[in-house]
């Protein structure tokens, strides 16, 4: 098994740190990015511990997410021996937008 990211998802991580750097500091961003590591690694070993994500009903694959710091998620899908990451989501946002 192994993790993929997608562009929206390195675009997602770089703004979510830089808005936790400016906001907070770079030793928290620094711990949001090893929390996202980590998370990353429990994912490749057990890829279907993230809930599959309400958001995304209605697509052709399966997204499921993982809270990380507790303001963001990381949604990703599962496609054979790939842990596709996919984004990442404020979960303070309005879900329609």
């Amino acid at each position: 098994m192994k993790a993929v990211w997608q562009e929206p998802a390195k675009v997602g991580r770089r703004q979510v740190a830089a808005y936790i750097r400016k906001e907070f500091g770079t030793k928290r961003a620094k711990i949001f990015r090893q929390q996202v590591d980590e998370t990353i690694k429990m994912l490749i070993c057990n890829p279907y511990i993230g809930k599959v994500d309400p958001l995304f009903d209605g697509y052709s694959a399966t997204y499921r997410s993982v809270v990380i710091n507790g303001l963001n998620k990381m949604v990703y899908r599962v496609e054979g021996d790939i842990v596709y990451i996919v984004d990442f989501w404020d979960t303070r946002r309005e879900p329609r937008n």
